[in-house]
């Protein structure tokens, strides 16, 4: 029997069939990798690609004046250090954002005196870095920090640029064609047939125009080229009169089309155009013409049957030449304006040929060149002559029945946008918006006044477009953080809808159903319920997105019917010529297919294939659903309705006090709770230092293999700062706690602490109950459940929610208000927790009406009542020139106060000396640990470079007294009174010189990091003493925060994994 393979660090048995699982990527690489593709942070400016920031700046300048006499140009760009935390960000409402400034060159050109050319000559170059504004950062878990609250932008599902064609019938019954070019930026182009089998184009959608009045516009003059670019043609002399061939000819010409213009010898008009059909009469006159030869279209390219769609447009097109084409054209985009032909030329061009005002990106390229077997340049990314042909040509071939229509459901067609390009668009409009002002200020300078890029560049114009998008976009979403499902989710869902997306009361049946395409690239079970299901899709768990924004899945290769170990991408036009197996097909030890056929998927058919014919196979059977949907124990067995409600339920578990993993679980457990961030990991082997409630502290044995985040990681010592009680978006608490024992020897990859919905670095949205599916006197009648009390005394479903509470300290026009302890009207019992600033104290239990920080605020003169009266007369002037304005707590609240935070400019009450000294205390006792720890790794690490070597001389560097003579050896004992510190580091110490480096290079990264400590101090303690940044108007700002713990109730919602749900009706005692 074979043995039962189990998880070393779970102990969880794994009774899979199959055994070679392909790793699956990290769940949160759509996210992370498309935003540093944008930011290319920690590359080189010169080595950077041609994306993103840099793709938007290269793509905007140079910026030159009307004049051309002052030239701005683009040199490079970086992002500087975030001012403040993550942790900070979330404490003061602030955006983790970092600082982006360009370094831009300005030009300064002047006509030369008495100089007759136009030619300018340069007087002076500026180079200057330009602030730029703050660019929002992304987390390690993929979200954005905006006024505190983590947000995430959602990827966009949308049509690709390129080609598309398509048909619809005509009440008649005609089918008529259409073709789309849909750019990535710039004008649509419509080509669309009629009834009459003429061919018209539309140019945003403007009146349509024949299609060969473009042709000509592109230069295609004469009907005789044109005829050329899509018929055969031959030419045919004209026979003596009276001869055999003469008769033929005089027969067979009746019905045929000219496809040149006919002239007698002697007259320059034509009696007999081009595309003409030849009758009695015409015939007669071509034969006696005197003309030698005539050019025809080809016999058999045009019958009655299949009348020829370029002819009928010729015989449509008004224009005869380029001009009047051109004219046309600009009459229709400009109506109104007297056309001119260079100025109509001028704007045909701009409208199609030039890439700052038409992009197909490219991805449209790589579609157009794809679907009409062009060889167009992969770079060019405007429309091209040979597009248009190319496209009129294959509208030729759909009326004729030779091509097909393109399904636009098709994943081929369709491509995600994610947040590196939605943010790259609004960088690009924040861009030419700056653009615009820079041009305007130029042509505005003054020539004698000396002037720099700061001077020309106004930087609030690209951070207004970035912050308009992270506030109010329909992408940019509030994170749903109920547990750590929900929040994966929420990185990895799929939209359709948002901007230049579709509209969900104008999406109809075919945009939202399942697609044959979507096999292992979208999630075909997860999506809402309701107006949005189909429009809102997650992303399939092995699934990753290609460099154009299509979707890719992985199969691994069968060559001649063996299994291969080697695996490869596909996107689903690439899928759509291959024969695929599914993963669990049989196969031996070799990799043989075991059976003779095989159920394949080919297209959207599923056919038995013979092994050798088979290209690929499944990587895995979960590679077809999503994260939520790989938890799903037994999915195969499950209803598709009621999967994706245990999808849609799963995300809506609150974590629970006291977690619990599943029993029977799917494998994707551990996966799903480490790449969500809920669990932290050991980064490579090594042994655990230290173990508190709140850090987890590693020795690692190989220090190279992990990164600590400083300059100095010599010792491989890292400390892990778990997250104690925090709030989350939706008020449940997120709370980690250390799986581990100081002393304890760990693995790379083994979870050393959980976090919320977690039990032993497992996913734990629920529990294992024992469940009864039996009537019980109608109470658990249809959907409603009955519960033991048992779960309510043993806090089973007990969960906790932190809600924060906010109060805002204002200058106002009658004065400031104050928080204080002395509230007019109210008794020394309402103020018991409340300490001398007025703030309530940590740990104090509030209920509902409970003051939890005094406030009064002046009121203005008002005629006073004789109890007001009274209390004047007794208490003095101040009682009645106040009004309480307290924050209390809500009905309905039973908690108790974690945390409290003051946030206050440079106030100097009690309660904030006493927290900025205590702050300064802190920040000092950290520098100093941090310094100790530093110095302790270094004298360990030196120690053991210099032990056994031979010294040079060892001197000190303030004395120039000498330590250690030359031709001395290091021994344990001379190091333990040396101090390094002391020593002339600009002199060679030992004899080997590779030895001299290393040492050399300890040191140096030793004062790399005491230095960087130092820093950070000092801008910690400043920032301290300045006092918070605060909204305008706001004094000080208090923050309360409060946990309640939440017990099991009559009228919570219950569920399975299944999609099987209800609602508590009644708890039963347990008797």
């Amino acid at each position: 029997m074979n043995r039962i393979p189990t998880d070393k660090f779970t102990g969880r048995h794994n009774f899979s069939k199959l055994q070679r699982d392909e790793k699956m990527p990290n769940l949160l690489a759509v996210q992370l990798d498309s935003y540093n593709e944008f930011v290319q942070m920690g590359v080189k400016p010169e080595e950077r690609a041609l994306q993103g920031i840099e793709s938007v700046f290269q793509t905007i300048f140079p910026i030159e004046s009307t004049r051309g006499n002052l030239i701005m140009e683009y040199i490079s760009y970086k992002t500087g250090e975030p001012k403040y935390g993550i942790e900070e960000c979330q404490e003061r409402s602030l955006t983790y954002s970092a600082p982006l400034k360009v370094k831009l060159r300005l030009v300064v050109k002047e006509e030369p005196e008495g100089a007759t050319d136009k030619e300018m000559m340069i007087r002076d170059i500026q180079e200057q870095e330009v602030y730029l504004g703050e660019l929002p950062m992304i987390t390690a878990k993929g979200t954005f920090l905006i006024n505190g609250a983590e947000r995430v932008i959602v990827s966009q599902l949308h049509r690709s640029p390129g080609v598309f064609f398509s048909d619809e019938i005509h009440p008649n019954g005609r089918r008529l064609f259409r073709s789309r070019i849909i750019p990535y930026r710039g004008s649509w182009v419509e080509f669309t047939t009629d009834i009459n089998n003429i061919l018209y184009v539309h140019i945003d959608r403007k009146r349509k125009q024949p299609a060969t009045m473009l042709l000509r516009a592109l230069g295609f003059q004469t009907n005789e080229e044109i005829i050329a670019l899509f018929h055969e043609t031959e030419k045919v002399k004209i026979p003596k009169a009276g001869t055999k061939k003469y008769q033929a000819l005089e027969e067979d010409l009746e019905g045929r089309i000219l496809a040149a213009d006919v002239f007698r010898p002697d007259e320059e008009e034509a009696f007999g155009k081009a595309g003409t059909v030849i009758d009695a009469l015409l015939r007669e006159s071509l034969l006696t013409a005197g003309v030698k030869e005539i050019k025809l279209v080809a016999a058999g390219e045009v019958t009655l049957n299949e009348p020829s769609v370029i002819l009928n447009t010729l015989r449509k097109d008004p224009t005869t030449n380029q001009d009047e084409g051109l004219r046309r054209f600009y009459s229709l985009l400009r109506p109104g304006d007297p056309p001119n032909e260079e100025v109509a030329r001028a704007l045909f061009e701009r409208l199609f040929f030039n890439d700052k005002r038409y992009d197909l990106a490219e991805v449209g390229r790589y579609k157009m060149n794809r679907r009409l077997a062009l060889d167009v340049d992969p770079k060019t990314t405007t429309l091209t002559p040979a597009d248009f042909l190319a496209i009129i040509h294959e509208m030729i071939g759909l009326f004729l029945g030779t091509a097909d229509i393109d399904d636009i459901d098709h994943f081929g067609n369709r491509r995600i946008r994610s947040v590196g390009e939605l943010l790259a668009n609004q960088f690009s409009v924040g861009l030419s918006r700056m653009a615009r002002i820079i041009k305007e200020r130029m042509n505005l300078a003054d020539k004698e006044k000396p002037i720099s890029p700061a001077d020309l560049v106004n930087a609030r114009t690209v951070s207004a477009v970035i912050q308009s998008f992270f506030g109010s976009s329909q992408l940019s979403q509030f994170m749903d953080q109920t547990n750590p499902l929900s929040e994966l989710t929420h990185k990895r869902r799929l939209s359709a809808l948002g901007p230049g997306g579709l509209h969900r009361d104008r999406a109809g049946f075919e945009v939202r159903d399942v697609h044959y395409t979507h096999y292992g690239r979208m999630c075909p079970i997860e999506t809402p319920e309701g107006p949005n299901i189909g429009l809102i899709a997650s992303l399939a768990t092995h699934a990753r997105i290609n460099s154009f924004g299509f979707i890719e899945s992985p199969y691994r290769k069968v060559n001649k019917g063996v299994v291969s170990n080697r695996s490869d991408y596909l996107t689903a036009d690439q899928e759509d010529v291959v024969t695929i197996a599914q993963a669990n097909a049989a196969v031996d030890t070799k990799g043989k297919f075991t059976s003779s056929r095989v159920l394949t998927r080919h297209r959207g058919e599923y056919p038995m294939t013979k092994p050798a014919d088979i290209d690929y196979m499944d990587v895995s059977p979960k590679q077809i659903v999503s994260a939520a949907a790989s938890l799903i124990p037994f999915l195969e067995h499950d209803d598709a309705n009621r999967a994706l409600m245990g999808c849609n339920m799963q995300r809506q578990a609150v974590p629970l006090l006291r977690t619990d993993s599943p029993v029977v679980g799917t494998g994707m457990e551990k996966k799903i709770a480490i790449d969500s961030g809920a669990v932290v990991v050991a980064e490579a082997n090594g042994v655990v230092e230290n173990a508190t409630a709140d850090t987890v502290v590693i020795r690692y044995d190989d220090p190279d293999a992990v990164k600590t985040g400083s300059l100095f990681d010599q010792g491989g010592l890292v400390e892990y700062r778990l997250r104690k009680f925090k709030r989350s978006n939706q008020d449940t608490c997120y709370n980690q706690k250390p799986l581990v024992e100081p002393g304890q020897v760990v693995k790379k990859g083994q979870p050393i602490a959980d976090g919320p919905c977690t039990q032993n670095g497992e996913l734990a949205l629920g529990k294992n109950l024992l469940v009864a599916f039996m009537p019980w006197g109608g109470y658990n009648f249809e959907d409603a459940i009955l519960c033991s009390e048992r779960l309510v005394k043993q806090d089973i479903y007990t969960s906790l929610h932190i809600e924060a509470f906010e109060l805002q300290v204002r200058d106002t026009k009658r004065g400031v208000e104050e928080v204080t302890r002395e509230i007019p009207n109210v008794g020394e019992e309402a103020l018991a927790y409340l300490d001398e600033d007025g703030v309530i104290v940590p740990g104090a239990r509030v209920k509902a009406g409970d003051i939890m920080v005094g406030k009064v605020t002046p009121k203005g003169e008002t005629e006073l009542s004789p109890e007001e009266k009274l209390l004047r007369a007794i208490f003095g002037e101040k009682a009645g020139d106040v009004k309480d304005a307290s924050l209390k707590a809500p009905p309905g609240m039973d908690g108790i106060v974690v945390n409290v935070r003051v946030f206050s400019r440079q106030d100097r009450t009690t309660r904030s000396k006493k927290e900025e000294k205590r702050q300064l205390d802190a920040l000092r006792r950290r520098r100093d640990r941090n310094m100790g720890k530093v110095n302790a790794l270094a004298g360990e690490r030196l120690e053991e470079l210099f032990t056994g070597h031979t010294a040079h001389h060892i001197i000190d560097a303030q004395t120039g007294e000498v330590l250690l003579k030359s031709g001395r050896k290091f021994t344990k004992a001379v190091l333990a009174e040396m101090d390094y510190n002391a020593i002339h580091w600009g002199l060679p110490l030992v004899k080997d010189e590779q030895q001299d480096a290393r040492i050399r290079s300890v040191f140096e990264a030793a004062a790399r990091e005491r230095e960087r400590l130092d820093v950070e101090y000092e801008k910690n303690c400043e920032r301290t003493l300045r006092g918070d940044e605060l909204p305008p108007g706001v004094v000080k700002l208090v923050k309360v925060y409060v946990a309640r713990r939440r017990r099991l109730s009559v009228g919570d919602k219950m569920a399975g994994r299944h999609g099987n749900k209800g609602v508590v009706s009644k708890i039963m005692a347990e008797e």
